[in-house]
């Protein structure tokens, strides 16, 4: 969870606020002399801002010696990178094939409609991030979800919408529990 407050989701190139520019700052000095500097750094921004801001871009590169295009590349590549906040919620769908074998093309084709967003952006109220991951280790219980850090298997879209239910209901009740509970 980012310690301050993010920008609205979905805002594209959202820019760093005034503290959260220091802060990554004072990431990037403290790990630009490590070997292999740029991962970690850029997990340390996330972690800690919940995104990485377009303006962080040209001050890593400046210090790693490296070429903002190297470091956009970098970010671009791994699907865990976000360049903008994510929504309250982030769930994730598995498309991966032993649950492209059981229906997750299906679920992941649902997910979208039910939530009006693509992958790797943020539904229209702000509340449910919708992420692609390759393999949650659920093979055997396809199609399977992670709804923020809970895993769900046998997904199919009944069950999706019985979970995202749960999220946007209430922000007390785990999403495990609220599914239970609906």
């Amino acid at each position: 969870m980012p310690d301050i407050a993010p920008h609205a989701p979905g805002a594209a190139g959202a820019p760093a606020a005034p503290d959260a520019a220091a802060r990554i700052a004072g990431i990037v000095a403290a790990r630009q002399h490590m070997p292999g500097a740029l991962l970690p750094i850029l997990h340390e921004i996330q972690d800690t801002q919940g995104f990485i801001p377009d303006t962080a871009v040209p001050l890593i590169a400046r210090a790693l010696n490296l070429s903002r295009a190297e470091v956009h590349g970098v970010i671009t590549f791994y699907h865990h990178f976000r360049q903008q906040p994510a929504g309250r919620h982030v769930v994730q769908v598995c498309r991966a094939e032993a649950c492209q074998a059981v229906g997750a093309e299906a679920l992941a084709a649902h997910a979208q409609r039910a939530l009006g967003c693509s992958f790797h952006e943020t539904s229209p109220d702000g509340q449910v991030t919708l992420e692609p991951v390759y393999c949650l280790g659920q093979c055997a219980c396809g199609p399977a979800v992670m709804v923020g850090e809970q895993l769900h298997g046998y997904v199919d879209a009944a069950r999706f919408d019985t979970l995202v239910r749960a999220l946007r209901a209430s922000t007390t009740t785990s999403p495990a529990n609220a599914e239970a509970q609906a």
